[in-house]
């Protein structure tokens, strides 16, 4: 039964994560490509949303202490916040630089949550592609960053990594609740 507990949280956990990624899509593309104060907002919005998702994940399934990945992807994601947040003040084109070397890092970390939990709930394949797909985006924002002329990001540029994250949530969380059905 607690195996079955487990995998429930995790899919409520993956369709809230679906759900919030599609809302901040919706929000950069209505107003974080002509407002510049709201695409920073947006930007620096992500990475903290993915912090307290993080906590909210590894709190539901046996503490910071048992989730490595998560709780270091917490700290992680916090960090980048501040960092995009200063970097949007002092060099506003690295914004995408801290972007892409986050999205390799917090890849790697969701990745390895995945075959994790792969053993313990099974249906994680899309949490790994997830976590390796996360990992080749953050190097090619890194190389975008570098040859892109040094122009300062939108939250529009983040969008598509955005959209792959929600994408990859929602299939996890239907591959959970068919894997319950069988």
């Amino acid at each position: 039964m607690a195996q079955a507990d487990d995998a429930n949280a995790l899919k409520r956990y993956y369709f809230l994560r679906a759900a919030v990624s599609v809302a901040w899509i919706l929000a950069a593309v209505a107003v974080g490509a002509g407002n510049p104060l709201a695409a920073g907002v947006l930007l620096v919005a992500y990475p903290a949303w993915d912090a307290l998702a993080n906590a909210l994940d590894a709190r539901a399934n046996g503490g910071f202490a048992a989730n490595p990945p998560q709780t270091f992807n917490v700290v992680v994601s916090l960090a980048v916040a501040g960092v995009v947040l200063l970097a949007l003040q002092a060099a506003p084109p690295r914004v995408l630089t801290v972007f892409g070397v986050w999205a390799l890092f917090s890849g790697l970390l969701q990745l390895i949550a995945g075959v994790r939990r792969w053993r313990a709930v099974g249906a994680q394949w899309a949490m790994v592609l997830s976590g390796a797909q996360s990992m080749l985006a953050g190097a090619f924002m890194i190389a975008r960053s570098i040859s892109g002329g040094g122009h300062p990001p939108t939250a529009v540029e983040i969008a598509p990594y955005a959209g792959f994250g929600a994408f990859y949530f929602l299939i996890a969380g239907v591959a959970l609740a068919l894997k319950r059905r069988r």
